[in-house]
C-alpha cells in the first residue's frame, strides 16, 4: 500500500546523468517519457497518473518531469521536478526544483492523537503499527536544491560529463570508481536547499496542520561510475537540517544525516548483461531534541522529517514514516540483475512508444532502527527487518521501478522513478 506525500510526493524524483550513445555523443539529444498509469492505495482508492518526462532537456545533463494523479476518493496531486538545470551565471552552480500540490481523501500519520493509545507514543521502535492518526487534507511540497560542483576530482576540467550510453547500459565517459582519493575521482558538490513543506490533517480524532521551513546544507562525494545506474564506485554525503522556526513553522529543530553507498560489479556470469551488489547505510541524529518531564518533546522535527524510516527510500516494507524519533539508523543491500532477455523486444509497437532498453531484477533486505537517542547499542537491538523483490526497467531515459517488500507488520508495494540510495 502506498501513503500519502512520501508514497507518491517523490515518485519522479531520479538520480541524474546525462544520456548518450557512444555513436553520437557529440550530439544534444533528449528522450521523452510519457506514460498513463492506473493504481490503487487507500488514499487514492481506484486511480489513474500521467507522467511526461524528458532526459536530456534542456541540456545533456538536464531532465525534468511531470506528474499529475486523480483517485475515486477525492484525492489529487501535481508534481513538478527538475534536475541538473544550469544557472547562466556560473559554470558550475545547478539547481534542482520540486514542487508538489495534492489534496488526499485519507492520509495516515504515525504522530500522537490517536485515542487508542493514550499511552503510547506513535512512530518509536515499539509501537504499535495501529497508532496513526489519519484524516483528510492537503500536503504541499517545495524544495530548490543548489548545488555547486567542485573543481576537483573528475569535476576538475568535465563540469558537464557525457556519458556513452549503448542499449541502455554506460560503457564510457564514466565520472568515479577511479580511486578513492575525492582530488582524483568522482564529482564533489556543495548543496544548499531550501524547503518547504504544510501537511494538513482533518479527522475525527485529531485536527491540525503540521508546517516546516528552513535550509539544508550538504556535501557530497559521488565517486559512483554512472550515477544514475551505477555499477562501480561509492557515494558519501554528509548534511544538516534546519528549521529556524520562523514564518508558520510548527518548530524549530536541526538534524544532521549521514549516508554512504558502494557498489560491485560482478563479471562474466552467462547470459547476464550487468549484475551489481549494492550496499547501503544511513543514519540521522536531532541534536535540537529536547524531551520534556511531561514526555512533551520541543525543538523536534515533523514525523515526515528528519529520523525517519518506512515508504519509498528506506525500509520500503512499512508505510511512509511509520518510524519516527530523535535518531535513526538503516542498512540496505541489493543484488541488481539485468539479464540479456528482454521480453519487449517482441512489442516493437510498444517499443516505439516506451523504448524499454532493459529489465532488472533485485532481490533486497533491509534493517533499520528509530531511537530515542543516538546510541549505537541502542540502534542495533531489537531492529525492524523487511525483505523484498524489485522489477525495474530502463525506459526512454528514465530508471522506472517498482518493489514489493514484506515485514512482520506486512507487505507494502513502492512505485517511484530513480533507483535508491542517496536522498538527502
Amino acid at each position: 500500500m502506498l501513503r500519502p506525500l512520501a508514497g507518491v510526493l517523490l515518485l519522479a524524483s531520479s538520480g541524474l546523468a546525462a544520456r548518450a550513445g557512444a555513436e553520437d555523443a557529440a550530439e544534444t539529444s533528449y528522450e521523452t517519457l510519457a506514460i498513463p498509469f492506473p493504481f490503487y492505495n487507500e488514499s487514492f482508492g481506484f486511480a489513474a497518473g500521467y507522467v511526461y518526462g524528458r532526459a536530456g532537456w534542456p541540456e545533456p545533463q538536464s531532465r525534468v518531469l511531470g506528474t499529475v494523479m486523480a483517485g475515486s476518493r477525492g484525492s489529487g496531486m501535481l508534481l513538478l521536478a527538475g534536475q541538473d538545470l544550469r544557472t547562466p551565471w556560473l559554470d558550475r552552480l545547478f539547481i534542482d526544483p520540486f514542487a508538489s500540490v495534492g489534496y488526499f481523501g485519507e492520509i495516515e500519520s504515525y504522530i500522537n492523537g490517536n485515542p487508542e493509545f493514550p499511552d503510547q507514543d506513535a512512530g518509536r521502535n515499539d509501537s504499535d503499527e495501529d497508532n496513526f492518526v489519519s484524516g483528510e487534507g492537503f500536503d504541499n511540497f517545495v524544495r530548490v536544491r543548489f548545488h555547486y560542483l567542485l573543481p576537483i576530482g573528475h569535476g576538475r576540467d568535465e563540469v558537464l560529463p557525457r556519458y556513452d550510453v549503448i542499449d541502455g547500459l554506460a560503457v564510457g565517459g564514466f565520472t568515479g570508481a577511479r580511486s578513492l582519493n575525492p582530488l582524483e575521482s568522482g564529482r564533489s558538490f556543495v548543496d544548499l536547499r531550501p524547503f518547504y513543506r504544510s501537511q494538513e490533517i482533518d479527522g475525527n480524532d485529531l485536527s491540525t496542520t503540521i508546517s516546516t521551513n528552513g535550509l539544508d546544507l550538504g556535501l557530497t562525494w559521488d565517486n559512483r561510475d554512472f550515477p544514475v545506474n551505477p555499477a562501480r564506485g561509492q557515494s558519501v554525503t554528509l548534511g544538516v537540517s534546519q528549521d529556524f522556526g520562523l514564518f508558520d513553522s510548527s518548530d524549530s529543530w536541526t538534524v544532521l544525516q549521514a549516508e554512504v553507498d558502494q557498489y560491485f560489479q560482478l563479471d562474466h556470469l552467462p547470459r547476464i548483461r550487468q549484475a551489481v551488489v549494492a550496499v547501503n547505510a544511513w543514519t540521522a541524529d536531532t541534536p535540537s531534541w529536547d524531551e520534556r518531564g511531561d514526555g512533551r518533546v520541543d525543538n523536534r522535527p515533523p514525523a515526515y522529517a528528519g529520523a525517519t524510516l518506512g515508504g519509498l527510500w528506506r525500509m520500503r516494507a512499512y508505510p511512509s514514516q511509520r518510524f519516527n524519533d530523535r535518531a535513526a539508523i538503516y542498512y540496505a543491500a541489493e543484488l541488481r540483475v539485468i539479464p540479456e532477455w528482454n521480453p519487449f523486444d517482441a512489442w516493437p509497437a510498444f517499443q516505439d512508444y516506451a523504448d524499454v532498453e532493459w529489465l532488472q531484477f533485485v532481490p533486497f533486505v533491509e534493517l533499520g532502527r528509530v531511537a530515542p537517542e543516538w546510541d549505537l547499542g541502542t540502534l542495533h537491538s531489537s531492529m525492524k527487518w523487511g525483505a523484498g523483490f524489485g522489477i525495474r526497467a530502463w525506459a526512454s531515459g528514465f530508471v522506472v521501478r517498482v518493489d514489493t517488500a514484506l515485514s512482520e507488520e506486512g507487505a507494502q508495494v513502492q512505485m517511484m522513478i530513480s533507483q535508491p540510495f542517496q536522498f538527502f
